[in-house]
């Protein structure tokens, strides 16, 4: 009896749980408000009701998706004042802007690393007009530059990527950075804890950076100053404070490792047993990941060091970490192009690259994505491919790891199924790549899913492929995969249970901020 009561107050008394109830108080306290403006006077609810009038003409003027304005539109519409005051109190980002302007000026010092080589350009330009174009808006936007000599491998599985990171962690001699969304204790995560926890003895510098998600179930509040001790530098992205806020949304979702400047991993796979199937959760966890030597990885270098540095004095040393001249063993042809995309960034970056491989591909579009929760613009570019003759196949999960997300993910069948676009529910377990091929010759593996929080609120990060030998092993992974799945027809669809179609719509409603 004694112990329960002990994990009962452990539970009680845990930091996540001290959150949430801060959360739940600054609701209250919203409602506690709403209701006295609205018994108080009418004065202050013709206020309130002017107020509310004038954030429908600012939303609605927004440089936003329709889907995020109506999900602001409805409440305030029906609730005026209880609409207009969650909607201030919300979206009140005074730390998003400050954030901003930190993340600018780390980028305006790294550009100097930053520039696509005059050879490259010409060689882009010999081999694809479009591809050039595509290129100088990246560099543009986002600040990333693309690459020729660079070696990309694909691991179409997380047990492939996790035994050759620790080969390469095994032989790091200068330093080792990481970027992850999830990082769980466990088989996976303590292996590779004791490689550099001995090779920060040996004098190699190690950093580590994971998302503040982590500290709300995964990894106690004092983990950093538990691996400083190891000899480990540490950092929390974004700690998750009690505070509500759109800024608790823009959450770190990269997954990065770098050593020695030579070498970089990106792709879904994070830190925990489940990602190399040493642990069941969704049955089986399909998942992507790629290596990148040679010029490349900069680009990663960067990325990372962008964000570590982002909160901190004075200027970071990126010529420190920079390796160039890099010589590739084979496997270095076409163009490799590293990106990373943010709630900073003015433009959608990573959907507006998404969206061009789509309208200008020619015979198919395949893709792997563990949530599809899309605007109207996405929906209608697949569409029209599927309408004008390209072979479009989207896999998802069959075995969900969130159940209203999968739900929402669904609704969108029949529209995706009227146009032709074929659908496909990977039945062993759950999907987790983020994986795009089109017409032999463009892929795209990352860590953008096709949601909302993916391409408007996340830290993200990928690569796109173009005419690189890895192209092809990611186009037949996604057939490999194909073999395994369950297709959608209108069949299938009309048999999920009403009630789960029907939540699915309605969650549609808030999509865009979940």
């Amino acid at each position: 009896m004694k112990k329960y009561l002990n994990i009962l107050l452990k539970i009680v008394f845990s930091r996540t749980m001290i959150t949430l109830s801060l959360l739940l108080l600054q609701i209250g306290w919203l409602f506690a408000i709403f209701s006295w403006l609205r018994d108080y006077s009418e004065m202050f609810l013709a206020l309130m009701l002017l107020l509310s009038a004038v954030l429908l003409v600012y939303i609605i003027n927004r440089d936003e998706t329709p889907e995020f304005k109506l999900t602001w539109v409805i409440p305030i519409c029906v609730t005026p004042v209880f609409g207009g005051l969650l909607y201030l109190f919300v979206m009140s980002n005074a730390g998003h802007m400050g954030l901003k302007k930190r993340i600018e000026q780390r980028q305006t010092e790294a550009e100097g690393f930053m520039k696509t080589k005059e050879e490259t350009w010409e060689k882009i330009g010999r081999e694809d007009a479009h591809m050039a174009g595509i290129s100088h808006y990246v560099e543009k936007v986002g600040g990333f530059p693309t690459y020729d000599n660079t070696s990309v491998s694909y691991f179409p599985v997380g047990e492939e990527k996790y035994a050759d990171m620790l080969t390469e962690l095994e032989n790091a001699e200068e330093f080792i950075f990481l970027e992850y969304f999830i990082v769980e204790r466990g088989k996976m995560w303590d292996s590779i804890l004791e490689i550099l926890k001995r090779k920060a003895k040996e004098g190699v510098e190690v950093r580590f950076m994971y998302d503040g998600t982590c500290t709300l179930m995964l990894l106690p509040h004092s983990y950093p100053k538990q691996l400083k001790e190891m000899g480990i530098q540490a950092r929390v992205f974004a700690p998750i404070l009690p505070f509500l806020s759109t800024s608790q949304n823009n959450r770190d979702h990269r997954k990065i490792l770098v050593i020695d400047g030579k070498v970089a991993y990106t792709g879904g796979i994070n830190l925990a047993d489940e990602y190399i199937n040493a642990k069941t959760r969704f049955g089986h966890w399909k998942d992507t990941a790629i290596k990148v030597e040679g010029d490349a990885v900069k680009s990663f270098t960067v990325m990372f060091l962008q964000l570590w540095s982002v909160w901190e004095q004075g200027k970071e040393d990126y010529g420190r970490y920079i390796k160039t001249g890099l010589h590739t063993a084979g496997r270095n042809s076409g163009f490799v192009l590293p990106y990373g995309d943010s709630p900073t960034i003015s433009e959608n970056l990573a959907e507006t690259i998404y969206m061009d491989i789509i309208n200008q591909a020619v015979k198919y579009v395949h893709i792997m994505t563990p949530y599809f929760i899309v605007d109207n613009a996405m929906l209608d570019v697949l569409q029209y491919a599927a309408r004008r003759g390209v072979d479009v196949k989207i896999i998802i999960p069959h075995i969900p790891d969130k159940k209203p997300i999968f739900a929402m993910s669904r609704t969108y069948y029949p529209d995706l199924l009227l146009a032709g676009v074929k659908v496909y529910e990977y039945e062993p377990g759950f999907v987790h790549a983020k994986v795009f091929t089109s017409d032999d010759e463009k892929a795209v593996v990352g860590t953008i899913n096709m949601d909302y929080r993916s391409l408007y609120h996340h830290f993200e990060c990928a690569a796109y492929l173009y005419r690189n030998e890895a192209v092809a092993d990611v186009e037949k992974d996604f057939q490999e995969t194909l073999k395994k799945c369950i297709e959608v027809d209108r069949g299938y669809y009309k048999k999920i249970p009403w009630y789960n179609r029907a939540m699915g719509r309605v969650l549609r409603l808030v999509g865009p901020l979940m």
